[in-house]
This record gives C-alpha cells, structure tokens and sequence, in this order.
C-alpha cells in the first residue's frame, strides 16, 4: 500500500485519533498560565516579547499529494489546477513498519531525490519515524523501553542507512521532520514516555545522520499544535540540533475558531515567538481542514499567516477530509486556496533554515 504502507483513508482515520488534550481545547486563564510557565514558552505579556511579523510575501509551498513515488506527477497535476504555481516542496514521509523502512526503499528514495533536482528552487521534506512500528499502538512503557534502546545505539546503522542513501541519490539538503508530531498519542516515536530519553534520541539521530559526508540535512522540529499529551516545549531537543521549529496546525475542535488556534497555549504565536528567540524559521509540514467542515475562513486566515511571518515552507494535506485539490468535499475552502495561490511563482532561492544549518 502508499502513504507509508498505507492507504490514504486509513491515514484519514488515524488523523481522526485525537490525544488525551485535543488541539485547541479552550483553557482558562489560570490554566494557560501554569502551562506556559512550567516550560519554555513565557506566559503572554512577559518581556521582552520578539517581533515575529512580517510585511506579506510568498513563502515556498507544496502539498503532500501521496507518499509512493508513482504520486509524484500529482504535484504536477495540482500546479496546474493552480495555474501553474510553482509548487518547490515535495513532501513524503518513510513508512515505519519495520526498520528496513527506516532505512528508505532505493526507487522511491531515489525518484523523489530525482524531482528535487530538476530544479534549484525545489526542496524535499520527508517525515522519518524515529521507532517502529510507529503506528503500532504500542503501550507507553514499551516506548520508554524502545527509547532506551536506541540512546544505547541499537538503531543508529537504520539511520546511518538513510543518510547514505539521499546523499547518493542527490537528496542530502532534504529537510527531515524527525519523529512529528511527538507530543501527541499516535505515534510510537512520541515524546511523553520519557521526554528526556527522547531528546537525548533526537540528537543522537541527527548527530548520526550529521556524520554522512556531503549532507546538508535540515531537521524540522514539528509537534502538532496546542497542549497535547504533553507540552511540545518539554520535547524540545536543543538549538544545535533543530534547525527548523515546525507545527502540524488542522482546523480542529469542533467549534474552534482561528483566534483561538493563535492565542492557545502552544499554538501559533507562541510557536513564532519560540523560534524568533532561537533565530530559526518556522514551518507548517501539515495544515488542512478537520473538524470543522468546509471552512474558507480558516484557509483565508491560515494562508495569510504563513506569508506574514517567518515560514520557511508549508505544505497543505491534500486529502479528505483536509485537502482541496484531490477532495471535492471541500469546495468553498477549494475556491479560496485556488484564489490565493493560483499562479503563484514561490518564493525566491531555497528552503530557509537556522545559521546553524548554513554553517555544516
């Protein structure tokens, strides 16, 4: 099956599984408060507070169409239905059924490696699961035990594997969104079983995948947005080690408005606010419809954050029930996002990272 073994319906559905706090649950004021202060993220009003808006400008975009490389040509496909925007970012993720996954399939790694190069301006993001299987249901205590494992370097040939083979293929500037959406419930590579342990993981990964010659690997640190299972702050792995501070950011709850999803603890403002301190750009890997229907109000308001701050890239999810493009549930929300970036000619030089990233 595509999408990581998967077919997209049941990608679908595991989208529907919400964690124990789901995005964008209203808190009060006392609430939000201890949560802020608890971790790295200052409560609101704190100073000093960083600008992190920005005069409009396009931002390079992409949508994930499929994760099989026969849906490569969609990206074309959906260019053209925008007109033919330039759509510079291919997303994908690696499946994380057994550790050969991890390790990359040389076509697909090698044909999505392939688009990428027919034009400088092109990035490719790929979501890398750092356990297995990562969509297993695997028990809290077993992720602890699998955390431990892998700081111990059990699983570093996997990645090690992984780093050789997209330097080979031409893909060694590909950004990597390294176990995402960690502070959630779905995934096996999540945080809360043992935060510390999972950060000390985090940067033992990239350290190995560092070590390949000839990579310029971007790692994008991306939780999804608001307080999930556990505060994305306590996740956090480090400056050295994060290179791009990403947010899977849908139009959920039900009822949740786009205000609410700026001001909630851990959303957006204090996402831009988080990385403006570190001096790194932020992204939107995930972003699309959910809970709440048809909505142009919140793909209006979404687009327009995104080209007022300091995005390095974003790439809707274009599918039912979140997509436009290949979802014609969505035809007022469709209508909005084709006015908006139809003919879009993206944005100007390559995917943005942190100094940091410049400097390897």
């Amino acid at each position: 099956m595509r999408l990581g073994r998967l077919t997209l319906a049941a990608a679908a559905l595991l989208l529907v599984t919400t964690a124990s706090v789901p995005s964008g649950t209203p808190l009060s004021q006392t609430e939000r408060h201890a949560a802020l202060s608890s971790d790295a993220v200052q409560p609101r009003g704190a100073a000093p507070r960083p600008v992190v808006q920005r005069a409009m400008h396009e931002v390079p975009f992409g949508a994930f169409v499929g994760s099989w490389d026969n849906y490569i040509p969609n990206i074309a496909r959906m260019a053209s239905w925008l007109n033919n925007a330039n759509m510079q970012v291919g997303h994908t993720y690696l499946a994380g059924n057994g550790w050969q996954d991890i390790e990359g399939e040389p076509m697909v790694l090698g044909l999505w490696s392939q688009w990428r190069q027919s034009d400088p301006g092109r990035r490719l993001v790929l979501g890398v699961p750092m356990l297995v299987p990562n969509e297993g249901n695997v028990p809290d205590a077993e992720v602890a035990r699998l955390l431990a494992r892998g700081n111990q370097g059990e699983f570093d040939q996997h990645f090690l594997r992984l780093a050789r083979k997209l330097v080979a293929f031409g893909g060694g500037d590909t950004v990597i969104t390294l176990g995402w959406e960690m502070n959630g419930v779905t995934y096996t590579s999540r945080c809360k079983p043992d935060p510390a342990a999972w950060k000390a993981y985090w940067r033992r990964i990239v350290g190995v995948m560092r070590s390949v010659p000839g990579q310029r690997f971007s790692f994008d640190f991306t939780p999804t947005r608001g307080l999930d299972a556990i505060p994305w702050t306590r996740c956090y792995p480090g400056d050295d080690v994060v290179d791009i501070i990403g947010m899977d950011s849908y139009d959920q709850p039900a009822g949740g408005t786009f205000d609410e999803y700026v001001a909630e603890p851990y959303g957006l403002q204090d996402q831009v606010e988080f990385a403006a301190k570190r001096g790194k750009p932020v992204s939107y890997p995930e972003w699309g419809l959910f809970r709440n229907g048809d909505n142009p109000e919140f793909v209006r308001r979404m687009l327009e954050w995104m080209r007022t701050h300091d995005t390095a890239y974003q790439t809707v999810t274009d599918y039912c029930p979140h997509g436009f493009w290949q979802c014609k549930d969505n035809p007022r929300s469709a209508t909005v996002y084709k006015q908006l970036m139809a003919g879009s000619s993206g944005a100007v030089g390559p995917v943005r990272t942190s100094p940091q990233s410049a400097l390897r």
